[in-house]
């Protein structure tokens, strides 16, 4: 019913309330147990009788912490995220997180558990107003005679009960929501923290999903290559044997496999630039300065390539700069008009350095449509940087920051 929606599922934070309430009794407690036999009279004592359990209850803050957990996860089905302890206690007193535990248990959790004590107190004063006529009905009839117009005043504590409840039933759900909003930032990581914790989780699942990538591309290289590649250089080879061994066919039937012959060493050619677009076998087998030499070689300008490393950096990073010199360098026969290129791969302790320029007519822009933009989010994909300079008459400058293990 209407009536009923506000106090549905009113256990759970009722319990947590109480809950509560009796986990800060037992630190209040602590607290007050140097004052129990009339406490103490000189000054260093009180001190002391101050200090002391403050300071126990300040050691006991992981603890405490850990019993919290436990009281949110069973009344509010919340799990406060758990925060790597530092490894020494110097480190500990020393954190930020230590001393807002502290905080949350010597400050907030006592003055949120006062908060819900008077609510329980409201809860007992509402329930017995709202039944006030069930204590009345108790009463002998001769005292409820004696009472003149007791009825209409009984109406109105019966009212005021049963707004109390409602109220309570507010104040109960209201107390829960705010010690979760004062729980979570001080007993769990800190909302930078928890963003740090987000950013390395995503990092790390791009990188394996970058890492997956580069694997599958390996996969379909080695498929190709070792399957439809090589079907295709037999059926070259045996039309090219019919070519020659079979000279009294008709010229329409020559004419026939002299084509196909053709086709097939053309499907050859353009499945090699396929294979080796996606990852060339030499990269893999020798590295970045044998497969940009490949490359140099295979260019129709003269290029000069120049690879400085003392190892081998990760495949990924290996195949980004590859591809990153791929694509600079047929942007630069498709668009620079220029008479040479120069590459030069450096590595500068956990950078990889890539450079491409070219003595062309410049004028290239990342957002033109010449393949920069893709060539940019591929860098980007493995945290590296990207920038170009290419002022109006040359000449290009590619440049790319690699991140690696140095």
């Amino acid at each position: 019913m209407f009536l009923l929606r506000p106090f549905a599922g009113l256990h759970r934070p009722l319990g947590f309330l109480t809950s509560g309430i009796l986990l800060q009794l037992a630190t209040l407690l602590l607290i007050a147990v140097p004052w129990l036999p009339g406490g103490p009279t000189e000054v260093l004592s009180v001190l002391a009788a101050v200090l002391l359990p403050l300071a126990a209850l300040a050691a006991a803050a992981p603890v405490l912490t850990a019993v919290q957990r436990v009281r949110f996860r069973r009344w509010l089905d919340v799990a406060i995220p758990h925060r790597a302890r530092p490894v020494s206690l110097t480190a500990l007193v020393s954190s930020e997180w230590f001393w807002r535990q502290v905080m949350y248990h010597l400050v907030v959790g006592p003055l949120i558990a006062l908060a819900g004590a008077l609510t329980l107190l409201l809860w007992a004063a509402s329930a017995v107003a709202a039944s006030v006529y069930v204590w009345i009905w108790a009463l002998p009839p001769e005292v409820r005679l004696a009472q003149f117009g007791y009825t209409t005043q009984a109406a109105y504590f019966a009212a005021a009960g049963v707004a109390g409840l409602y109220g309570a039933a507010w104040l109960t759900k209201a107390l829960a929501r705010l010690d979760l909003g004062a729980a979570l930032p001080r007993l769990g990581p800190s909302r930078a923290e928890q963003l740090a914790r987000r950013v390395a989780e995503v990092t790390e699942s791009r990188a394996g999903v970058v890492d997956a990538a580069d694997a599958e591309r390996r996969r379909i290289e080695r498929d190709l290559h070792d399957g439809a590649q090589q079907r295709l250089v037999s059926l070259a080879v045996n039309l090219g044997l019919a070519k020659a061994t079979m000279t009294d066919l008709p010229e329409d039937a020559r004419r026939v496999i002299d084509e196909a012959h053709r086709e097939a060493k053309a499907a050859i050619q353009e499945l090699s630039d396929l294979v080796r677009g996606l990852h060339p076998a030499v990269l893999e087998d020798r590295g970045l300065d044998a497969a940009l030499s490949g490359l140099a070689e295979r260019a129709p300008l003269p290029v000069h390539v120049r690879v400085d490393l003392a190892s081998r950096p990760a495949p990924a990073i290996e195949a980004v700069a590859y591809f990153v010199v791929s694509e600079a360098l047929a942007n630069v026969v498709k668009h620079a008009q220029a008479s040479g290129a120069e590459v030069t791969v450096e590595r500068f302790g956990g950078i990889l350095l890539v450079v491409v320029s070219d003595d062309g007519v410049g004028g290239a822009d990342a957002a033109g449509g010449t393949g920069l933009a893709g060539l940019a989010k591929r860098v980007a994909s493995v945290d590296g940087t990207f920038s170009i300079s290419s002022p109006v008459g040359g000449p290009t400058v590619v440049t790319v920051e690699l991140p690696c293990a140095p």
